[in-house]
C-alpha cells in the first residue's frame, strides 16, 4: 500500500475538494464510548466524593465540561481544511513546546509531583497531550513532503535524521525529565507505524527498534520505582503484594477488581474497590472498576465498541486520498489503539502499570479534548475517502484499476477517482 500513489482530492478539481458523506459510523461509536466514560465517571463519584472531600457533583460535572469542550475541538478539528492542518504543523510543533517547557517549570502538587500539568486554579492542562496531537501533524507532514518528491525513507539518512532527532528530544523530556514513561512509548509507537507506512524497510525499522529498546531498559534501570514496577509485574503471586501500600498494590487490586465482576457485574452503585482501595479508579483504574461494575458481559461490550472504533479507522488509513490523510489516520489508530493496549493490559496484568488513560473512558479533561481533536480529523478525512484501493499492478502500468474491481458495489460516503461520481 505504501507504493501506491494517491492523487490528493485538494487540488483535483476546479471547484475545490471532492467531498462525500462522512462515516457517521466513526462518529457513533466515539460518542457512545464517551457516553459508557461519563456513566463509569457518574457511577464511582460517590466513593472519590468520600476519599477526596469534594462537592457531590464535582467529578460529574467536569467531566460534562470536558465532553461539552471535547465536542467543539471536534467540530473546529472536522471543519479546518486537511491542507490548512498540513500548514500549521511547524506553528502546532513550537506551541506543543513552550507549553511542554511551562509545565517543566511549574510548582508541582504533593500528590502528583511530576512537571506533566499547567495548573491555573481548580484547571490542569497536561502537556504531552498536545504533544502528541503535534507530533501526528509534524510527522505526517514531513514524511508526505519526502513522497510527493519522489524520495522513499530509505534513500538516506537525511530523509528521516529531523525524526531521529526529534525522538531524541522527546525521550529525555517526557521520559526522564516528565517520568512518563507510557505516554513516551505512546509516542514511539505512533511515529513508527507512520515511518513503516510511508516506506521504511523492516530491517532498518528493526535496528532502530533496538536502539530505542536498549535505551528503555537503560532508562527503566535508571530509577528505582521503575524497577519496583517491572519486579513487581514479573512477581505477581506474591501474596504481600495486596496487604500493604507496596509497588504492586495497585496492580493487585486491579486484579481483584476484574476478578469481582464475575460474568455479569457487582452492579452500576455496587464497587467496592473504588472506596479507596484501588488507586486512581477515575483515571489509570479505570477499566478495572468497568470490569467490577459490569462484569464480563460488559467487557466485552466495551472492547466490542473499541474494535469496532479502530476498524472505521482501519479502513478510512486504507481509503485515504493522499499520502498526509493516510499518515494521519495511522498515526491517530497507533496513538489510540497503543494507549488502549497498555491501560487494559495493565489492568488484566498483562503488561506492568503506565499510568496512562483509558481514550474516552477515563476521566481527565485533556484526554478527552485531545482525542475528540484526533477523531475530528478521521472524520475530516473520512469525507475525502476513496471508492477503493488502487492495485499496485495497474498503477505501474497507467490503468486505473482498483482492489475490489470484482465486487462493484457502492461504498457509502466514498468516490471513485477515476470516474469523478460521488456515491
Amino acid at each position: 500500500m505504501g507504493a501506491v500513489t494517491r492523487r490528493s482530492p485538494f487540488s483535483s478539481t476546479p471547484q475545490g475538494p471532492r467531498r462525500h458523506r462522512p462515516d457517521y459510523l466513526l462518529l457513533i461509536l466515539a460518542a457512545l464510548l464517551l457516553a459508557i466514560g461519563l456513566v463509569v465517571v457518574y457511577a464511582i463519584s460517590p466513593a472519590l466524593i468520600v476519599e477526596k472531600h469534594v462537592s457531590g457533583s464535582f467529578y460529574v460535572t467536569r467531566q460534562l465540561v470536558a465532553v461539552g469542550l471535547g465536542v467543539i475541538v471536534f467540530g473546529v478539528a472536522a471543519a479546518i481544511p486537511l491542507n490548512r492542518w498540513k500548514g500549521m504543523h511547524t506553528i502546532l510543533l513550537v506551541a506543543a513546546a513552550v507549553i511542554t517547557l511551562a509545565a517543566l517549570v511549574q510548582p508541582t502538587n504533593p500528590d502528583y509531583p511530576a512537571h506533566r500539568w499547567i495548573r491555573l486554579g481548580p484547571l490542569s492542562f497536561q502537556s504531552v497531550e498536545l504533544l502528541k496531537f503535534a507530533l501526528l501533524i509534524w510527522v505526517s507532514a514531513f514524511l508526505s513532503r519526502i513522497l510527493a518528491r519522489g524520495e522513499t525513507i530509505k534513500d538516506n539518512f537525511a530523509t528521516f535524521k529531523p525524526l531521529i532527532i526529534c525522538l531524541g528530544i522527546v525521550g529525555v523530556v517526557v521520559a526522564f525529565v516528565q517520568s512518563d514513561f507510557g505516554s513516551t512509548a505512546v509516542i514511539v509507537a505512533m511515529m513508527t507505524a507512520m515511518v513503516f507506512v510511508a516506506g521504511m524497510p523492516m530491517k532498518r525499522l528493526v535496528f532502530i527498534g533496538a536502539i530505542v529498546a536498549i535505551v528503555g531498559v537503560l532508562a527503566i534501570s535508571a530509577v528505582p520505582y521503575r524497577r519496583e514496577r517491572i519486579a513487581a509485574f514479573v512477581h505477581q503471586s506474591s501474596s504481600t503484594n495486596c496487604s500493604s501500600l507496596q509497588t504492586g498494590y495497585q496492580a493487585c487490586r486491579a486484579l481483584v477488581a476484574v476478578g469481582s465482576g464475575g460474568m455479569i457485574g457487582l452492579g452500576l452503585g455496587n464497587s467496592v474497590q473504588a472506596y479507596g482501595y484501588l488507586p486512581e479508579a477515575e483515571n489509570d483504574s479505570i477499566f478495572a472498576i468497568y470490569a467490577e461494575k459490569f462484569g464480563f458481559v460488559g467487557v466485552a461490550v466495551l472492547l466490542g465498541l473499541m474494535l469496532a472504533f479502530f476498524s472505521r479507522i482501519k479502513r478510512i488509513m486504507e481509503l485515504a486520498p493522499d499520502e498526509f490523510t493516510r499518515l494521519l489516520a495511522t498515526g491517530v489508530f497507533a496513538w489510540l489503539a497503543v494507549q488502549t493496549l497498555i491501560n487494559v493490559g495493565a489492568m488484566l496484568g498483562l503488561l506492568p502499570l503506565k499510568g496512562i488513560t483509558l481514550p474516552f473512558i477515563s476521566y481527565g479533561g485533556t484526554s478527552v479534548l485531545f482525542v475528540m481533536a484526533a477523531v475530528g480529523l478521521l472524520f475530516n478525512i473520512s469525507r475525502y475517502t476513496l471508492f477503493s484501493v488502487p492495485r499496485q499492478s495497474d498503477v505501474s502500468n497507467g490503468r486505473t484499476g482498483y482492489e475490489n474491481s470484482g465486487d462493484r458495489r457502492r461504498v457509502r460516503g466514498a468516490y471513485h477517482p477515476g470516474s469523478g461520481s460521488r456515491a
